[in-house]
């Protein structure tokens, strides 16, 4: 570590660049003082002629930093009580090439221009909106100084562009309403304009900020002139009604699958501002019919996957009650996707009882969500803060038997409720904040007694910037309490996340007797993000009794990390480039015992060629891995180290075909593992409205050291592993038609397999063994007997079986798609057509040789789910 942090102190003298950026610029505009002007895209209106076009020389961001713009872009802006108005002359020599591509709300294709605003005036945060030439819109939140873009935000703002002989226009109307700002006389708002150029890939400014720099809202210009505005109070009001039927492969005998169902619901959502500086954002009984489905999964590890959040009102602000504690996992103090999450508890029937009668159950697969409530807000002083309240169902499995019904809880009746909130001092160059969370559960049965009944964690994060926003240090820390029944809290020093039970555990023992937990966490982090060079020298800790996944996510505890990583970057063209990054990183991890788990080294790098062609390619060494988790609460288990490698390239984006190809390699130290996978992407736009594409991968590992059962025998654990011979493979195809900027027909579909065969098992027998192959002792083939999916062991070879486990092989295939027609009939209000099926089968064919094994075989009726939503929203 001594030797990467002096490097990184010796490249920091030599090339740190402060950069800095041009001199303040500022447009002043006017209020209109007639007719304001009808949004069409073609600016003959006579309020126009009011202010003067911005003629001030826009320089490139990308690719040549500081030079003038390629293309020039001039500007106008008028303002009235209720709105801003925006018209933009993009200036293109050849109009017939301006590339006019659809997509989506939010996908920025083709020549588009931005604006963005700071209201606020906090030089942290602003609104950002985006006009493409075909009139697609685009909207962003912008916060955290530029660091991040919530494309969710959707706010009702009108549109309107035109082809010219000059090139392009776009003219807009933003309601005040959109937008947060001080109830003052006169108002200075932060104003940048950008450009994309997108035939020449170029980016440009009308305030000049270095592609360097170490933020971005604080450099802004500035929008002078407004005076008289009062802040709007929004009130948006949007009801909603859902049909919805359903077919699937129907079960003789069981009264819930019947082959169909059909249902009707309705609900609300509403945004009121309740304030000029407080937003309320409601929803009851709400739907998220029309949201893709996640990726199919094959889990062999301990640890839970992490899914990103697709529901609307969770992604819409979500970085408002944000918590990451580092920035290379998902740990987080909040993960809205614990709300409305599958029900816990499960419904222990056997289908064939021991009066010989069936008995079946019918479950929901997410729990309901009543109501949640989202209130935030922001003031002229630079104190931000956000509120989010929700309370989930006590839902109840049916079971039925010959008719006969009774009811199981399997999720209790649940509030969740999380604050954040920041507060900017010395010009944003400190930032101060924290964020809370409770978690409440109404649990009656005692089915349920292994869930917490009360879930609680904080934490308190302090950022602080010096040298012009150069360098910078953060802190964060964290507490976690989670309280319950005896067996709750057991359950929980149990669960993967921590293994207290562990042989080799010195620092943490099960106490069954407990009924609260307490644990802590933080992260400390030393960096540079402006300049050529840029980096940062970080440490972060969670405790072993952290634990945070009542309403937060948390992979794994008792875990240190130390790491140092450096990025030198060109951002200017040289040579055959437009531009290159250099990364080096080094870490290293501890348990709460001191035990190093893991030591490593990465290198990589990315460039772009002046053909637009991308590539990049790294390598990464590992001295070895331990890990707490994989017996599933055994003694820790030494790996040999690994070695990986990868590089990828891709074609130039502009074109109507591009192609790019991500292929990878891994290699364990003493042959314990191997593992090669390939990514393949085409993607083709056959027309400016119609964008395919498909990308297939696969994957194909062995690994010796494949966690399989745990068994008993004499009194003594038998940690069982096997070498696994595992194949992945899946296909997302991707089709996206753009009838009008608001009408879409949009399908995506995955085929989806995984299969893997298990043999050369193994006993770990002395899981921390200096030499590899003294770690386990394995199982001969002739002490082992296959009957009936279960291997029984007679490990003496007495004739009598000693402990067994079932057979681990898998073969699992599926096909996931959905379709849907989106139509904003008017701003803010949409109809959903939506088509979701989904297959079950199999990927893996042991009977075929070869290659030809890999073959999908979906002979389950599919689900299939057709749904029509409707909403309108009402602007009051």
């Amino acid at each position: 570590m001594k030797f990467f942090v002096s490097l990184v102190s010796l490249l920091s003298i030599a090339c740190g660049i402060q950069a800095q950026n041009d001199s303040l610029k500022s447009y002043t505009t006017k209020q209109v003082s007639g007719t304001p002007p009808i949004i069409d895209g073609i600016l003959d209106d006579p309020a126009w002629e009011e202010v003067p076009w911005s003629t001030e020389q826009f320089r490139q961001l990308a690719p040549d930093a500081g030079k003038p713009a390629s293309v020039q872009t001039q500007f106008k802006i008028l303002y009235d009580a209720k709105n801003l108005y925006v018209a933009f002359l993009n200036l293109d020599p050849e109009p017939n090439k301006i590339v006019s591509r659809m997509s989506r709300r939010d996908g920025f294709e083709g020549d588009l221009v931005e604006i963005n605003i700071d209201s606020y005036y906090d030089r942290r945060s602003a609104f950002s909106f985006t006009a493409s030439v075909s009139g697609v819109k685009g909207d962003e939140y912008i916060s955290n100084n530029g660091n991040d873009w919530d494309r969710n935000w959707d706010p009702i703002w009108y549109l309107k562009t035109s082809i010219v002989k000059e090139g392009w226009v776009a003219e807009m109307r933003i309601p005040l309403s959109q937008l947060r700002f001080a109830d003052k006389p006169e108002h200075v708002w932060g104003l940048q304009i950008m450009r994309l150029y997108f035939r020449n890939q170029e980016r440009s400014n009308w305030q000049y900020i270095p592609p360097d720099a170490g933020g971005w809202v604080h450099l802004f210009g500035d929008l002078k002139g407004i005076q008289g505005i009062k802040p709007q109070k929004q009130l948006e009001i949007q009801p909603y009604v859902v049909a919805k039927t359903e077919q699937y492969q129907k079960e003789e005998g069981n009264p819930f699958l019947t082959g169909k169902s059909s249902s009707l619901d309705a609900g609300l959502d509403a945004k009121i501002g309740i304030t000029s500086d407080i937003t309320l954002d409601l929803t009851v009984n709400p739907d998220f019919g029309q949201v893709e489905a996640d990726p199919s999964q094959v889990n062999l590890s301990a640890f839970e996957l992490f899914f990103q959040e697709r529901r609307p009102f969770f992604i819409e602000g979500n970085n408002t009650l944000n918590f990451p504690i580092t920035d290379f996992n998902p740990n987080n103090l909040f993960y809205s996707r614990r709300v409305g999450r599958q029900p816990q508890g499960y419904v222990d029937t056997d289908p064939l009882g021991d009066d010989g009668v069936s008995e079946y159950v019918n479950s929901k697969t997410n729990t309901t969500i009543l109501g949640a409530a989202k209130l935030t807000g922001k003031n002229k002083h630079g104190f931000s803060w956000g509120i989010l309240e929700s309370v989930t169902a006590s839902e109840k499995a049916t079971i039925d038997s010959l008719g006969i019904r009774r009811k199981q809880e399997i999720e209790p009746l649940t509030n969740y409720f999380t604050a954040r909130a920041q507060q900017d001092i010395n010009k944003g160059n400190t930032l101060i904040g924290g964020m809370i969370t409770a978690t409440t559960r109404n649990i009656q049965s005692p089915a349920l007694d292994w869930l917490h009944k009360k879930a609680y964690s904080g934490g308190i994060d302090v950022m602080h910037h010096w040298k012009n926003r150069t360098y910078y240090v953060s802190l964060k820390t964290l507490v976690s309490h989670v309280k319950g029944s005896e067996a709750s809290i057991t359950e929980t020093q149990l669960a993967s996340e921590r293994y207290f039970q562990r042989p080799d555990n010195d620092h943490a023992r099960v106490d069954t007797t407990r009924k609260s937990l307490t644990g802590t966490g933080g992260t400390l982090v030393l960096g540079k993000k402006s300049g050529k060079l840029v980096y940062d020298i970080g440490y972060s800790w969670l405790s072993p009794e952290l634990e945070l996944n009542d309403i937060g996510f948390l992979m794994q505890t008792d875990l240190m990390t130390q790491w140092v990583w450096a990025q030198y970057r060109i951002l200017n063209p040289i040579g055959i480039f437009r531009w290159m990054r250099f990364n080096a990183v080094q870490y290293t991890e501890w348990d709460f015992d001191w035990r190093n788990l893991s030591t490593g080294y990465n290198a990589n790098a990315r460039f772009q060629f002046k053909n637009f062609w991308v590539t990049g390619m790294g390598g990464e060494y590992g001295t070895h891995n331990v890990s707490n988790a994989d017996l599933r609460g055994g003694p820790a288990l030494h790996y040999p180290g690994s070695i990986n490698y990868w590089f990828f390239i891709a074609t130039d984006s502009r074109k109507k075909l591009m192609l790019e190809i991500n292929p990878q390699w891994q290699w364990g130290l003493n042959h314990y593992q191997k593992r090669a996978s390939v990514e393949v992407e085409l993607t083709y736009r056959p027309t400016n409205a119609l964008s395919l594409s498909v990308s297939p991968s696969l994957t194909k590992s062995v690994n010796e050291m494949q966690y399989v059962s745990t068994a008993s025998y004499n009194g003594q654990s038998r940690y069982i592993v096997g070498e696994i011979d595992q194949s992945i493979f899946r296909v997302s195809m991707r089709a996206t038609y753009m009838v009008t900027p608001n009408l879409s027909i949009q399908y995506w579909g995955q085929p989806f397999g995984s299969s893997g065969i298990y043999s050369e098992f193994k006993n770990i027998t002395n899981a921390n063994a200096a030499e590899y192959q003294s770690r386990y002792t394995p199982i001969p083939v002739e002490a082992m007997n296959l009957n009936d999916g279960i291997y029984h062991v007679d490990e003496n070879q007495d004739g009598v079986t000693d402990y067994s486990f079932d057979k681990p092989d898998f073969n699992f295939g599926q096909f996931r798609s959905n379709m849907v027609v989106r139509w904003e009939y008017i701003p803010g209000s949409t109809l959903f057509l939506v088509w979701t099926q989904e297959k079950n089968g199999a990927f893996y064919d042991p009977s075929s040789p070869g290659y030809n094994r890999y073959a999908f075989e979906f002979n389950d009726q599919p689900h299939n789910i057709f749904l029509l939503k409707y909403t309108y929203r009402f602007v009051l």
